[in-house]
């Protein structure tokens, strides 16, 4: 199933269903319902659903945003948090998306879980530099890589088990409202879970059919960038898991939710792990151009039909 995120269009519109309208006249039909959109946008959102122009492919925690946050901003509040009061919050908003969800007859929910408290800026955003500049292959680069692996591992324990700890209570009201917990890969090394992680979290709920994998290219494609895993490989090992993803492109080193084909990923040699019939969902940047988004969309039809 090939899908299309309301994050491209969400901030241009205030109508819910205008919104729906022009993802529709692009060409695509099942569209996922992502963060950042405002209350005011679901009464037009459901007119659009009640008339029939589009199903649900899914929904991103949190759909909507939070009334009191006034930005798309989807880690507002974290299960990781020291905050007692943001874990609950964050459960909170995690239900009503859920409920939202079986009103939508969605078929999955995307989730961030969280983050170790280390300033991406600091660290992921350092790395990022040095490859712009070339400098992967140097000594100061391998060290500094080390270093933040060595850092983040020590603080990590903790805000995992927190993370690992809302899941299995957010499962439990998956599976009674029969919506899927797709647990998204993390364009920062900073957020949790990391792979190793990831692997442990699945493992955790091998026998819970309502938690799975939710691979973003995107994301993986910026660590692969940094040399903190190869992403074929990491497909490979968590393909048992996968679920489904969100596709876009990545100009290098660091520049994601491009439109596919306009960046540096391969497509062909990455879909062969995925399941066939799992949701691929477009997840762009709102300053992609519309006729950018039909030309690609029209490649990808012609290339992978199955996929389409």
């Amino acid at each position: 199933m090939l899908a299309f995120s309301s994050c491209w269009n969400n901030s241009r519109h205030t109508d819910g269903e205008e919104m729906i309208e022009e993802i529709v006249n692009l060409g695509f039909t099942h569209i996922e319902l992502s963060h950042g959109m405002s209350v005011a946008k679901v009464p037009g959102i459901r007119k659009a659903f009640q008339r029939g122009i589009f199903t649900c492919a899914g929904v991103h925690n949190f759909f909507p945003s939070p009334v009191e946050v006034m930005i798309d901003a989807p880690d507002a509040y974290e299960f990781t948090s020291h905050r007692s009061c943001d874990r609950q919050r964050a459960l909170d908003m995690t239900f009503r998306t859920l409920e939202l969800a079986v009103e939508f007859k969605a078929h999955y929910l995307v989730l961030h879980m969280g983050s170790v408290p280390l300033n991406p800026q600091h660290w992921s955003k350092c790395l990022t530099q040095m490859v712009a500049a070339g400098r992967q292959t140097q000594p100061a680069y391998v060290k500094a890589k080390l270093a933040f692996v060595r850092k983040r591992e020590k603080l990590a324990p903790l805000y995992y088990y927190r993370a690992l700890d809302a899941l299995g209570t957010i499962a439990e009201r998956a599976a009674a409202a029969g919506v899927k917990l797709a647990i998204e890969s993390r364009s920062h090394f900073e957020d949790v879970p990391s792979e190793r992680e990831m692997v442990n979290l699945q493992d955790h709920f091998a026998d819970n059919p309502w938690v799975g994998y939710w691979h973003d290219f995107g994301h993986v494609q910026l660590k692969h960038n940094l040399g903190l895993l190869d992403h074929h490989e990491w497909l490979e090992r968590i393909s048992p898991q996968l679920m489904g993803g969100h596709v876009h492109d990545v100009e290098w080193p660091a520049r994601d939710h491009r439109t596919p084909f306009s960046g540096t990923l391969d497509y062909a040699a990455l879909l062969r792990f995925f399941p066939a019939g799992c949701p691929l969902t477009w997840e762009l940047g709102a300053t992609r151009e519309a006729a950018e988004i039909r030309d690609a969309h029209a490649i990808w039809k012609a290339r992978f039909p199955d996929r389409s």
